[in-house]
């Protein structure tokens, strides 16, 4: 059975600024893929090889596979869509298979625009793609197709949703593929380096109200330390990796395992040939105040705090339950180890002034953090504060859900002046650290990382990518009245949100649990019960009826696999 995924092509001026990031899901999958016998998969990178629907199309027509695969994170969701329709007309017998969290809560939706969607994966990907992929191969498709748990398919006029797959609980088991990667076109523009995006966990046991991470993995699960760092190893050593980022929304978590993590690093001589960087919570450095020059040793190097706001008012509406102090006193600690601190500062809701975004830059001036970014609100139609926000949610085209541009409209100014006063923040802090910070840094190694930095920062700048810029026309406050961020009109969300009691199943069967060994007792009730409180029903009307084909009955709940 010949299997293609494809990486849809799509840009957004964000993150991909840092270099090509590699589409780490298809090794996941694919490896689990080919652990089970099916080795005929191959793998093209659209978006890393800019390539247009023309050459996908005569690619897709020269391999004629048996299923065609894609992914959509919510931004990328109308070129995931626009590919799989171009692989129905070049192969009109594959299946074709949409994966990720934006048809994971918004299936209806999506299959209701682009029929031409055979199935919908929805959730954690390996083992419902297998059991797809065996339904296919012994022809038991689409006769059987409401055997495979886990996934959603048009049937006549009705939207069907089949149970939910449990997690998989022991993740030791998921050995990716990095071969089916093309390593010399991921490179790290800060270290100049090929960079990979491995995981220690998956999952997060805290409820954020403007994330769906948690929603998504549902089950918070701890992978062995020793096998990520063989993982680790395999990627230095065969694909001559330098840098590499976590995939974890957390990976300090799970303290003792991520301790383990680091001694093994250490122990195996990696930090020599390897550099690497997380995102954490606040709450996790200063817990591991101690322990930091451990992880500098280990080779981390760049850690990114989501801090998320200046004011406690914005920490308290976004459930992070840390405070404007201890985000300054964790920023401190990390610039005392020797490592590189990003503050990621969320602006953009509706009660955002100039005032408020002047006050994130003084602030971020007062922390002093190696770097800062402003990230545009972005509310994802399967947020808890999405539902919250209600009908100051106007913009509904999701190519633009893109964390760089303004899809809230302030209350007391444009998306125009928005855009134009983060950029202000960003001139004026970068230029600080430019001048004055970055070349007189004494530690040669931190010295280079932050130079490399603002290299890349300046390459998007020069280059107009950066949030951007260029394709909405902005140079500078004298151009805010020409700002344009050609949001397509004719999107809409489907219907009154809240409701679809396929999603709301999905959250009610599996919410995360939280097993912390390292809390004490009353830490561990206080985390629970934040893991498993509250929060809204999960969004997407149906344009469609949907069918829950689970005979009246619901899979057990799993139990983290993590923990010990």
């Amino acid at each position: 059975m010949r299997i293609v995924l494809i990486h849809p092509n799509y840009h957004s001026g964000g993150a991909e600024i840092a270099g090509n990031w590699p589409p780490a899901w298809v090794a996941y999958l694919a490896g689990y893929l080919k652990n089970a016998g099916y080795t005929d998969v191959t793998f093209i990178d659209a978006m890393t090889d800019h390539l247009s629907h023309d050459q996908l199309r005569e690619a897709l027509a020269e391999l004629q596979p048996d299923l065609v695969g894609t992914t959509a994170i919510t931004p990328a969701i109308y070129e995931a869509e626009a590919v799989l329709e171009l692989a129905k007309q070049a192969c009109p017998q594959a299946v074709t298979v949409l994966g990720g969290i934006h048809g994971t809560f918004m299936f209806p939706q999506v299959l209701a625009e682009a029929p031409w969607i055979d199935c919908v994966v929805r959730g954690e990907g390996e083992q419902v793609l297998l059991d797809l992929v065996r339904c296919i191969d012994e022809g038991r498709w689409p006769a059987e197709r409401n055997t495979v748990r886990g996934i959603a398919y048009h049937d006549g006029t009705e939207v069907v949703a089949t149970p939910a797959a449990p997690p998989i609980a022991d993740v030791d088991k998921i050995a990716p593929d990095w071969g089916i990667l093309d390593w010399g076109k991921y490179i790290y523009i800060p270290t100049g380096t090929r960079v990979a995006i491995p995981n220690l966990a998956r999952g997060c046991p805290f409820t954020c109200s403007f994330c769906s991470q948690w929603k998504f993995w549902r089950d918070y699960r701890v992978r062995d330390p020793r096998k990520v760092v063989d993982e680790i190893e395999t990627l230095v050593r065969d694909h001559q990796v330098g840098f590499f980022i976590l995939a974890d929304e957390e990976p300090t978590i799970h303290k003792k395992k991520f301790v383990q993590f680091c001694e093994e690093m250490i122990a195996r001589g990696l930090p020599a040939k390897v550099q690497w960087g997380i995102n954490t919570r606040v709450t996790d450095i200063l817990r591991d105040e101690a322990l930091l020059p451990l992880y500098r040793k280990a080779g981390l190097v760049h850690v990114s705090l989501g801090t998320e706001a200046a004011a406690q008012l914005k920490l308290d509406r976004f459930n992070k339950e840390t405070t404007v102090a201890q985000n300054k006193k964790a920023i401190q600690l990390l610039r005392a180890a020797g490592i590189v601190t990003e503050a990621q500062f969320i602006v953009g809701l509706e009660n955002e002034t100039v005032e408020t975004l002047e006050e994130t830059y003084r602030m971020a001036r007062d922390w002093n953090p190696d770097m800062a970014n402003w990230a545009m609100y972005t509310p994802w139609p399967f947020s808890d504060l999405f539902q919250e926000l209600g009908d100051k949610v106007e913009v509904f085209d999701f190519s633009k859900y893109n964390f760089v541009t303004p899809i809230m409209k302030p209350d007391a100014m444009d998306r125009a002046t928005l855009l134009d006063r983060t950029m202000a923040n960003y001139r004026r802090f970068y230029m600080n650290k430019a001048l004055f910070q970055y070349p007189w840094t004494l530690d040669r190694r931190r010295r280079s990382y932050l130079v490399g930095c603002l290299k890349a920062f300046l390459k998007s700048g020069f280059k107009r990518t950066f949030y951007d810029l260029g394709k909405v026309g902005y140079w500078g406050p004298q151009t805010k009245k020409s700002v344009d961020f050609h949001f397509d009109a004719t999107r809409s969300l489907a219907a009154p949100v809240a409701k679809a009691p396929h999603n709301a199943m999905w959250k009610t069967m599996h919410r995360p649990k939280a097993k912390l060994p390292t809390a004490n007792a009353a830490e561990q009730s206080a985390l629970a019960a934040r893991a498993c409180g509250g929060g809204t029903e999960q969004l997407a009307e149906s344009l469609a009826p949907v069918t829950l084909r689970d005979g009246g009955t619901r899979p057990p709940p799993q139990t983290a696999s993590g923990g010990d």
